[in-house]
């Protein structure tokens, strides 16, 4: 953005000591929006003050945060979501710069080398095996269970440059694949874990599961795409004393799985510093309620 006397005295006042002087500055640098960004980051590179640069990294951090909130907004409003789109906009709140096209490549290259090992005479469990083959062989992405030190396994473009995830990132790549390939592979809420089912092909998503029922055919833990029935999913909820309901074999909408991933996500955040992180990932979870939507 070309630099006018309006910015530039904007700039000026950064450093202010009087915090209502500064706020006002600060609400009238964002109304720019992210053009505004080049010019802030030529400033932090010409300021030796270190408390002016905390206060322009805070600011380039708050305009890309707004317009991150507008594009979940949008994300949230599409009759079907991307899940792939939904958690490349999660990762863009820690790399706002990142490139989401070299995700989506990598995921499409993935595809297309199954697209060619699959025909209409295979099973589900022989499809399942291909992809587990290119996903786990031929990709090589490893899973970890859910480590909240390890925040960059939450964050889609990482998971795919190191090709590690946790069981929520490697289900939604998982998931991402089955849904480009029409394989009714969805997430389920079987609790504690991240767990996909693959349905019948003649499922109906107006009736309510039950535990008992052959709809789902069988499930995938994403971690490294071991296959369960349904009497070791049982066996699991009896061990853990929970008791089986209906909506644990529910399939989850790609809107409620974002926003698991963001809840999850907020669990890496837990030092006193992050608490405005933690308030700006409450906030993105409230975009993406249902109830907040129809409001």
């Amino acid at each position: 953005m070309h630099e006018t006397k309006e910015i530039n005295a904007l700039f000026h006042l950064l450093d202010d000591p009087d915090q209502e002087v500064y706020d006002t500055v600060a609400n009238k640098i964002l109304l720019f929006g992210k053009e505004i960004i080049p010019n802030l980051e030529n400033l932090w590179e010409n300021t030796v003050d270190e408390s002016i640069q905390e206060r322009i990294e805070q600011l380039i951090h708050r305009v890309h945060y707004s317009d991150l909130q507008v594009a979940l907004q949008q994300w949230t409003k599409a009759e079907t979501p991307d899940l792939l789109q939904g958690a490349i906009l999660v990762a863009r709140y820690q790399f706002p710069d990142m490139q989401p096209g070299q995700v989506v490549a990598e995921i499409e290259r993935i595809k297309r080398n199954i697209w060619l090992e699959l025909n209409n005479y295979l099973t589900p469990l022989e499809q399942i095996n291909v992809l587990n083959s290119m996903i786990y062989n031929y990709f090589g992405l490893k899973g970890e269970e859910v480590a909240y030190v390890r925040k960059n396994q939450f964050f889609i473009n990482q998971v795919i440059e190191s090709r590690k995830g946790n069981p929520l990132t490697n289900g939604i790549v998982y998931q991402s694949l089955c849904a480009m390939l029409d394989l009714p592979v969805y997430a389920v809420n079987i609790p504690r874990q991240f767990i996909l089912g693959y349905f019948d092909t003649f499922y109906d998503f107006t009736e309510t599961p039950r535990p008992d029922d052959t709809r789902i055919l069988f499930f995938i833990d994403p971690i490294q795409g071991q296959i369960y029935s349904h009497q070791d999913v049982e066996g699991y909820l009896k061990r853990m004393s929970i008791p089986a309901t209906p909506y644990y074999f529910q399939p989850q909408s790609n809107k409620r799985v974002i926003q698991f991933l963001l809840e999850e996500l907020i669990k890496c955040f837990q030092d006193d510093k992050d608490a405005f992180r933690r308030d700006e990932l409450k906030t993105l979870i409230k975009l993406l309620d249902d109830k907040q939507q129809e409001e």
